[in-house]
C-alpha cells in the first residue's frame, strides 16, 4: 500500500484528495486531505469515487475507428494517419472554414486541454469553433469584459470575510460552487452566519443551499435581470451608493434604472416591491456584502444583462474590488490569456445566422445550422474534445442527426458515447490518475490565493499515448506536419514563446534576459509541465515546479487583495457601468414587460452526485436523489389531473418523464436535471438509468443576445397526462 495526494479533477472545488493505492495501482481508498490550506479535508460524493472512475473498465484504453456501424481497435498510428487523411482531405476539397472544433467542460480541469488548445485552434484555422462555455458561462465573460476590458476578470465573492451574501440561481451545496472556486462552500457558508453575517438565496426552488439561508426568495425564472435592475434602482434613487473606483457610465445607468422601479418589476419576478427594497437597503447597509449569481441567471435569454447588473450592484454598494465584497484571484502562475487590450465581441459572425463571435467562440447553439446548410464554408469535419454535444446542446436530438451528415469526425474521448458514438476515430486520453494535474485557468477565480500541482501517480502503460502527446499530434496534424510529426517540436514552440514574451515584455521579471538561458532552467518531464514550470518562475510570486512539488498539500498563497487597477484595460482606462451593447440589450429588457409569462416554464437542476453528462456510469453516483425526475409543485399537478408520468412540450419537442411532486419549486415551474438522455452509449450502468435528455425542449433559436449563450432556464412548456411511460423522445 501508498499514501498519495492529489487534487480532485472532478469539478471547480479543487478539493485536495488522500487516495491509497495497492500494489497494482487500484485505489482502495479516498479521503480529503485534511492537510490542504484550502481545502481542509473536505470531500463530496464525486471526490469519494474518484477511484471507481478512474478505473471504469468501460473507459477506452486504445483507439478506435468505425466503418459504418461497426467499431474495431488499431494502433495509435493507424488513429493518427486517419486523423490527418481525414482533416486534410475536407480542408482540401472544401477549405479550412469547412473543419470545426468543439471543447467540452472537462478541457478546463486537465493541463493539456488547457496547454493546446489554443494552438490547436489556430491550426485548425477556422472560425467554426464551438464550446460548453456557450451552454453555461459566456455572459459572465462578456459582462466582465465589456465593463473592465479583460473577459477573464472575474470577480469572485470574498466568502470568508463577507457580511451579507445575496445568491441568484446558484446552489453551492449541490454544485460545490461554479465560476467560484470554494472548497467546503457549505462549511463557508456555515461560518458566514456563525459570524453574524447573513445569507439571502433567490431561486425558483427551495434547493439544499436555499434551506440554510436566513432568507430565501422564489423568483420567476429567466427574470433576475428585473429583479436587480429593481435594486439598482432603490440604490440610486435612496443615494444609498459608496462608489470608490473610477468608473464611467453612471448617469446612463440612472437614466435606465428609472423604468424598472420595483413597483414595476415585482410584477414579473414575483418578488413583492416591498421586498426588492429591503433587498436593496440591506446590501447597502452591511459593513461588507457580495452578490454572486450564476449558471440558473446565466442560461436565460437576458442571462449577460443579468451578470453585468450583479456587478453594478456590486460597484454600487463600494463592494468590488474590496475584502468582503467580490474581488480577483492572483494566480501563481503567469496569466498568458490576458491580452491587455480592450475586449469586444462580434469580430466574426457565424456562416448561416450571422450570430456573433464572443471570446473567440460561435454559440453552440448554431453548430447544426452549420453542419446542415449548404453553401460555401459549411462545415464537413469536427473535432471534438472530452464533450458530449449531442445532450449537453440546445436541441440535441437535432444536433445529434447533423452529427451523421459529417464527413469526418475525430474525438477525444475515453467514451463511446452519445457524441463520440457518430465519429469515425476516437483517440483516448489515459486515466487521470496517469496524468499530472494543475488548474490553470479554474485557479483564477478562487476565493483565495493557492497553488497545487498533482504529478502522475501512476505511469502510462505501454502502448499509450498521454493527453499531451494526443493534442500535441492532433495539432501537427492540423498544421499539415503530418500524422509522424513530433509532438516535442511543440512543446518547444509554445514554451519558446512563452519566455520570449516575457523577455520581451517592459516590467517582466526577466526582461532583457536570455531565452536559451531561461528555458536550460525549466524543470518537468512533460510538455505541459515544462509550460507550467516556465509560468510559475514568470508568475507574479516567483515559484517554480520543484517548490510546488515539495509541498504535495498545496500553497496557501494568502487572502485576496484588490487587483482591479492590474486588470482594467478598457479605451477609457476605467471601469464601464454603461457599456453600450448591454445598454442596448436593455431596451429588448424593457419591451418584455409587457409580455405575460407562460403558465409554466421549465429550469435545470444540479445533483451533488452528477457532474453533466459524464458521471453516470459510476455505480455509486447514481440514484437516490441522483435521479431524471420532473419536479413539479403538487398545487400544479392536481390542477393538471398529473400522474405518475407526463408528457412535457416545447416549441423544440417532447418528452415523456417519470413526476416528483415536491413543494420545494415554486407553482408555474418544473425542473429537470441536465446531463441525461443515455441512449445508444456503450456505458452500461449509464444505460440502465438512462433518464431523458432536457435538451430535446431546449429551443437553439433562442439565445442571450450579446453572449449567444444557450437558454435552458424559463422555456414554456405544456404538461398533459399521460397513461404510461412512452419512448424517451418524439
Amino acid at each position: 500500500m501508498r499514501t498519495a495526494h492529489r487534487t480532485c479533477p472532478l469539478c471547480e472545488a479543487v478539493c485536495g484528495l488522500r487516495l491509497t493505492l495497492d500494489e497494482t495501482g487500484h485505489v482502495t481508498s479516498v479521503k480529503g486531505d485534511s492537510a490542504d490550506p484550502f481545502s481542509r479535508g473536505y470531500l463530496c460524493p464525486k471526490g469519494a469515487s474518484l477511484g471507481r472512475l478512474d478505473e471504469d473498465p468501460d473507459r477506452l484504453r486504445v483507439p478506435m475507428i468505425r466503418k459504418g456501424d461497426e467499431w474495431r481497435e488499431v494502433s495509435w498510428e493507424e488513429a493518427f494517419q486517419a486523423v490527418d487523411e481525414g482533416l486534410t482531405g475536407v480542408a482540401a476539397a472544401h477549405g479550412r472554414q469547412a473543419l470545426a472544433v468543439y471543447f467540452g467542460n472537462p478541457t478546463f480541469h486537465t493541463m493539456a486541454g488547457f496547454m493546446y488548445r489554443t494552438p490547436l485552434t489556430l491550426a485548425l484555422g477556422t472560425r467554426n469553433v464551438f464550446s460548453a462555455s456557450t451552454v453555461d458561462q459566456m455572459p459572465k465573460h462578456v459582462a466582465s469584459g465589456l465593463m473592465s476590458g479583460d473577459p477573464m476578470a472575474v470577480a469572485v465573492p470574498d466568502l470568508d470575510r463577507t457580511d451579507h451574501l445575496l445568491i441568484l440561481g446558484a446552489n453551492p451545496l449541490e454544485s460545490n460552487g461554479s465560476l467560484c472556486v470554494a472548497p467546503d462552500f457549505p462549511g463557508r457558508l456555515r461560518a458566514l452566519r456563525e459570524r453574524g453575517g447573513r445569507l439571502v438565496v433567490v431561486d425558483p426552488r427551495r434547493t439544499r443551499t436555499a434551506a440554510i439561508a436566513d432568507e430565501h426568495l422564489f423568483v420567476r425564472p429567466g427574470t433576475d435581470a428585473y429583479l436587480l435592475f429593481g435594486i439598482v434602482h432603490t440604490l440610486l434613487a435612496e443615494d444609498l451608493t459608496k462608489i470608490d473606483i473610477p468608473l464611467n457610465g453612471l448617469e446612463e445607468v440612472r437614466r435606465l434604472a428609472g423604468d424598472f422601479a420595483p413597483e414595476v418589476v415585482a410584477g414579473v419576478c414575483g418578488v413583492p416591491a416591498g421586498t426588492i427594497v429591503r433587498l436593496a437597503r440591506e446590501l447597502a447597509a452591511a459593513p461588507t456584502a457580495a452578490v454572486y449569481a450564476r449558471i440558473g441567471t446565466c442560461t436565460a435569454a437576458f442571462g449577460t444583462v443579468a451578470q453585468w447588473l450583479v456587478d453594478v450592484i456590486n460597484v454600487l454598494t463600494g463592494n468590488f474590488d474590496r475584502p468582503g465584497g467580490v474581488m480577483f484571484t492572483r494566480t501563481a502562475a503567469l496569466e498568458i490569456f490576458r491580452t491587455g487590450e480592450p475586449y469586444t465581441t462580434g469580430r466574426w459572425h457565424s456562416r448561416v445566422r450571422g450570430l456573433p463571435e464572443a471570446l473567440g467562440e460561435l454559440p453552440v447553439a448554431t453548430l447544426a445550422d452549420e453542419i446542415e446548410t449548404p453553401g460555401e464554408g459549411r462545415v464537413r469535419a469536427l473535432v471534438t474534445v472530452a464533450g458530449n454535444p449531442a445532450l449537453s446542446a440546445p436541441n440535441g436530438i437535432r444536433l445529434e442527426r447533423a452529427l451523421r451528415d459529417l464527413e469526418f469526425m475525430v474525438c477525444v474521448d475515453p467514451y463511446l458515447n452519445e457524441t463520440t458514438r457518430h465519429a469515425n476515430v476516437i483517440l483516448p486520453p489515459p486515466r487521470m490518475l496517469q496524468m499530472p494535474h494543475y488548474d490553470f485557468l479554474i485557479l483564477t477565480i478562487a476565493v483565495r490565493n493557492y497553488t497545487r500541482f498533482s504529478p502522475p501517480l501512476l505511469p502510462l502503460e505501454p502502448g499509450q499515448r498521454s493527453e499531451a502527446e494526443i493534442m500535441a499530434r492532433l495539432t501537427m496534424i492540423a498544421s499539415g506536419y503530418g500524422a509522424d510529426a513530433d509532438p516535442a517540436a511543440l512543446d518547444e514552440m509554445i514554451i519558446g514563446q512563452v519566455i520570449g514574451t516575457a523577455v520581451g515584455t517592459p516590467g517582466s521579471p526577466v526582461e532583457g534576459r536570455d531565452p536559451a538561458e531561461l528555458r536550460a532552467s525549466l524543470r518537468g518531464d512533460s510538455g505541459p509541465e515544462l509550460m507550467l514550470d516556465a509560468m510559475l518562475r514568470l508568475g507574479p510570486y516567483g515559484l517554480s515546479l520543484p517548490d510546488l512539488l515539495a509541498a504535495p498539500h498545496g500553497i496557501d498563497l494568502g487572502a485576496l487583495e484588490p487587483r482591479l487597477e492590474d486588470l482594467v484595460c478598457t479605451a477609457s482606462g476605467r471601469m464601464e457601468l454603461a457599456p453600450p451593447r448591454l445598454v442596448e440589450d436593455v431596451a429588448r429588457l424593457r419591451e418584455r414587460l409587457a409580455v405575460p409569462p407562460a403558465e409554466i416554464v421549465l429550469i435545470g437542476r444540479r445533483h451533488m452526485r452528477s457532474n453533466n453528462s459524464w458521471l453516470h456510469n459510476v455505480a455509486p453516483l447514481v440514484g437516490g436523489s441522483n435521479r431524471c425526475t420532473l419536479q413539479i409543485n403538487p398545487a400544479d399537478a392536481a390542477r393538471l389531473g398529473l400522474g405518475d408520468h407526463a408528457v412535457i412540450r416545447s416549441a423544440a419537442g417532447e418528452l415523456t418523464v417519470p413526476l416528483e411532486q415536491t413543494d420545494t419549486i415554486m407553482p408555474g415551474v418544473v425542473s429537470l436535471p441536465h446531463g441525461w438522455g443515455h441512449a445508444g452509449t456503450r456505458q452500461p450502468v449509464a444505460a440502465r438509468h438512462a433518464g431523458v435528455n432536457a435538451n430535446v425542449l431546449t429551443d437553439d433559436s433562442v439565445l442571450d443576445l450579446p453572449s449567444g449563450n444557450a437558454v435552458f432556464n424559463g422555456v414554456p412548456v405544456t404538461l398533459s397526462p399521460c397513461a404510461s411511460p412512452a419512448p424517451a423522445h418524439a
